[in-house]
């Protein structure tokens, strides 16, 4: 989705459209948790502090999150996909990946079945989204990216290696600020860089992270989309583009994990005995504290509450950190995954 929080907001209110806006608190501890895109023009992004966003983009105006509406068009949309696929991998409220392979619609083509989501989406919801269209999940989610907002982009089979490699490797998955820092002292600056690196050099320099970075650098991914993935937890967490360390903005963001954990949990119908808060500090510690329950955790306003009474434990924090995260553990299905409703066509729908 296309600013997804902030699209929400200027769809419900026609006064914010075509106005730079940001979803967050606009006091002096605030953070921006989404900007608009006429935000974005001035440089305004997710993560930053509110007075730095203000300082970039003086007519920025600021509206409070209402996170049960961002819910609520996830779930239309998730069942415009699940009209197309039953194979649908949710990774946060507003992105997925959907395996069409299926072709429930007997559409008979990849990018045509994308077409006719992104076209139900803006009739169905008031709003737009952008859709990436390969054959792995690596090249998919590049692709999503690389027309927004409001785009289409496709990357043919044969096609990955190139495309790859054309990028700047902070585009990589994964690849943070600090990663990147630290590729770019090795001279790697983008995938061609990063292709022209033997698998020994990389697993060297990255450890274990090497492997991935290698495939990555050549349009490699064998990862299933996996709609029903049984876990045994259920998490989310964020990274900072700045460290944060004012409690305001810590709790701000701990809310919106709070609420993207319990959509997952919502959708997996598991229950859980542990919350965990993690965080990474500026120096590279992580720490994790948790809090187990007798039983299972009884709802929403359960959750929220234990993973604010962690926060509150550590405050005020000795350093900034770099990343906050929460997860519900020791999980219990309460149903068993629903079968799959059309089994997978032999080979690969065509792209077209």
């Amino acid at each position: 989705m296309d600013a997804f929080f902030a699209s929400v907001e200027q769809r419900d209110n026609p006064e914010l459209r075509g106005k730079p806006i940001a979803v967050g608190g606009g006091g002096g501890r605030g953070v921006v948790a989404a900007a608009s895109y006429e935000a974005r023009k001035f440089g305004v992004k997710s993560a930053m502090p509110s007075v730095t966003a203000k300082r970039l983009c003086p007519d920025l105006i600021f509206v409070r999150h209402r996170f049960d509406a961002y819910k609520e068009a996830s779930r239309q949309i998730r069942e415009i996909f699940l009209h197309y696929t039953p194979h649908v991998e949710p990774l946060s409220l507003d992105e997925a990946y959907l395996d069409v392979t299926g072709d429930l619609q007997g559409v008979g083509s990849a990018t045509r079945t994308a077409q006719l989501i992104r076209e139900r989406i803006r009739a169905e919801t008031d709003l737009t989204a952008s859709a990436g269209v390969s054959y792995n999940k690596f090249l998919a989610k590049l692709a999503s990216d690389q027309n927004k907002p409001d785009g289409l982009c496709v990357i043919r089979p044969g096609e990955g290696a190139a495309f790859v490699q054309s990028l700047p490797i902070r585009r990589f998955h994964g690849v943070g600020p600090k990663g990147a820092e630290k590729m770019a002292r090795l001279g790697i600056a983008t995938g061609a860089d990063l292709a022209a690196k033997d698998l020994a050099w990389l697993k060297a320099q990255f450890g274990s992270f090497g492997d991935y970075l290698y495939r990555a650098a050549r349009g490699i991914d064998l990862r299933p989309v996996r709609a029903n993935r049984i876990r045994k937890s259920v998490g989310g967490e964020r990274t900072f583009s700045v460290d944060q360390h004012e409690p305001d903005e810590l709790r701000e963001t701990l809310e919106r994990i709070i609420a993207i954990v319990w959509d997952s949990i919502e959708r997996t119908r598991a229950r859980g005995r542990t919350v965990t808060l993690k965080m990474k500090y500026n120096d590279f510690r992580t720490v994790t504290r948790a809090h187990s329950v007798p039983g299972y955790v009884s709802g929403a306003a359960e959750f929220a509450a234990i993973s604010r009474d962690l926060l509150e434990a550590q405050l005020p924090l000795p350093l900034p950190i770099r990343l906050m995260g929460l997860t519900l553990s020791n999980l219990e299905r309460e149903a068993e995954v629903e079968a799959e409703r059309s089994a997978r066509r032999n080979g690969q729908l065509a792209l077209f």
